[in-house]
């Protein structure tokens, strides 16, 4: 049974809470020079600082003693050895296996899943490299350099902020392209810009039956089929799925059909054949870089003492914010414009994991879960929400996430990066007093009244926590560790909070009710009860589109 009025740890946090709420980081910086040194952790290149953060000795404590009174050890050990905990859905969650790459066996219900993950990596090997070098070729026989990824959620986001992240690594001749969204113009406007002798169609769907994925690659069929005839669709469209049936009816060879499986979740699908499309434009040794970078992390998550724990650290201190503080958002902000759209993919990755109220013991939670997580890349950002983050009546801890050295070294670009990155962090730990700034006012020789006026509004009450995350260069061995990094940290919290990190049917309910409107939009006559409100719009956009 677990709640915050019957455990034993979280009262001890609450007590610590009430005498340590309104300590500044300032202050404990000033009583330890080595504070720094103290609440940093390093894995190979990758660098965590979180000194600058509301905790001292005794909260991390008492947060690790959390950690331990919910079993987490034992937890992390299930989840590695393909114990089916995902409880509600009645799965095991083995994302971890597929980037193995010590190759010990793996059971689930008695057999060992490994011989057929690395056989479905080296069918991934063995057709991204086709395509890449030109042996798989188009109908005409041309190379096919333009690879458009249809999917949606965890098939869309993982891959694309991957490619993203790694363009630097793209074959010279390969474009990647994304289509998700269920709206036409996300179809129109990449099927405007390829060539249908040229592209190969990837379908990510395991059912084969997702709406919006369906309705996009039958609408990208038909473009093909129109430019190049029926037979053309087996040279260029292939699935990711476990619908066998439904892929050779579409029209595709069931030999360029990718399989995954039910233990591994949309969301931590990119390290399986989701990642297609990455080890088409990165090269498939690439894509194993990604793996041997998260396996790195999932060896430090497994055997490094919670202490020194990177992702099991910044999940108790997540914890410590949404659940003591009563602090329920954080921010990602990567200083780098290949990973910006790591933050879209964090969104996902976090909030449908967490974002739920029901524990694992089938009861409604009376304690904050998932937060709200937003971001974007530094140092657009700045000139943006930022300004909230340092002055406005929100607190919202942020991770600050850069790489030492970039792809790119033009000119002063990257130390004017790397010094943005890390004022922000000092700025929002240490912000500026008003004595600070009357000093500073009557530096710049404004007048008495001028002071007066401008003081407040030139002030910044600081005390604003940052993680700070140096990674040595943006290459698929640190993007690795990173994301493996985010996912043990999200599943962390899901351990504390009592629930089921790893289904996902608050993304059902809208879907399904969709299905009853699309007739009642479409002309048909239905009876669905609806609110006078609903109602009302549907009678408005059936008149506007009349």
């Amino acid at each position: 049974m677990f709640g915050k009025s019957k455990n034993k740890a979280w009262k001890q946090l609450e007590s610590i809470y009430k005498h340590f709420a309104g300590t500044q980081m300032k202050d404990m910086f000033a009583a330890d020079p080595k504070r720094a040194e103290k609440y940093s952790e390093q894995l190979e290149s990758m660098l965590i600082d979180y000194s600058k953060n509301l905790i001292n000795s005794e909260v991390m404590a008492a947060l690790f003693n959390l950690a331990r009174e919910r079993g987490l050890k034992e937890k992390i050990a299930d989840m590695f050895a393909g114990k089916k905990i995902n409880t509600t859905e009645n799965r095991a969650v083995l994302h971890t296996a597929l980037r193995n790459r010590a190759d010990t066996p793996i059971y689930v219900d008695g057999r060992d899943v490994m011989p057929q993950i690395d056989a479905a990596l080296d069918k991934i090997r063995d057709f991204s490299e086709a395509v890449r070098l030109g042996r798989f070729t188009g109908y005409t026989g041309k190379k096919l350099t333009n690879i458009v990824n249809i999917g949606i959620g965890g098939s869309d986001l993982g891959p694309f902020m991957a490619c993203e992240a790694l363009r630097h690594y793209w074959a010279k001749d390969i474009n990647c392209y994304f289509i998700s969204n269920i709206d036409g113009t996300g179809c129109a406007e990449v099927l405007n810009k390829i060539d249908p002798e040229t592209t190969l169609f990837i379908i990510a769907s395991k059912t084969f039956t997702t709406i919006e994925t369906l309705t996009n690659a039958r609408t990208c069929r038909k473009w093909l089929v129109d430019a190049l005839g029926e037979h053309a669709v087996a040279k260029h469209f292939i699935a990711l799925s476990t619908n066998k049936e439904e892929v050779e009816k579409f029209g595709i060879n069931s030999d360029n059909m990718f399989a995954f499986w039910d233990f591994v979740g949309g969301r931590y699908s990119i390290w399986s054949s989701i990642g297609m499309i990455i080890a088409i434009a990165i090269g498939y040794k690439n894509f194993e870089r990604m793996l041997d970078g998260a396996y790195a992390m999932d060896k430090h998550f497994t055997e490094t003492e919670f202490e020194h724990n990177i992702p099991v650290i910044l999940a108790l201190i997540g914890v410590w914010y949404n659940n003591f503080y009563g602090i329920h958002r954080y921010c990602v902000i990567p200083y780098d414009q290949y990973l910006r759209y790591f933050p879209a993919y964090l969104q996902q990755m976090d909030m449908e994991s967490n974002g739920k109220s029901i524990s694992l013991d089938n009861k409604y939670v009376d304690y904050s879960t998932g937060p709200v997580l937003f971001g974007g890349a530094g140092t657009d950002v700045q000139h943006s929400f930022f300004q909230l983050l340092h002055q406005g009546t929100e607190i919202v801890p942020t991770d600050l996430i850069v790489p030492a050295i970039s792809h790119n070294e033009i000119g002063a670009h990257h130390q004017i990066l790397l010094a943005n990155v890390l004022a922000q962090g000092e700025a929002l730990m240490h912000g500026k007093t008003e004595d600070e700034t009357i000093a500073e006012l009557e530096a710049a020789g404004k007048s008495s009244t001028e002071i007066n006026r401008l003081k407040k509004y030139k002030s910044f009450s600081g005390n604003r926590p940052t993680n700070t995350i140096v990674l040595r260069k943006i290459d698929p061995y640190s993007l690795g560790m990173l994301i493996a990094m985010y996912e043990h940290k999200v599943f962390v919290q899901g351990v504390i909070w009592n629930i089921n990190s790893f289904d996902q049917f608050g993304v059902e309910l809208g879907k399904k009710m969709a299905l009853n409107i699309l007739p009642e939009l479409q002309g048909m006559n239905r009876n669905t009860q609806h609110d006078c409100s609903t109602s009302a719009l549907i009678s408005y956009i059936k008149k506007i589109r009349k």
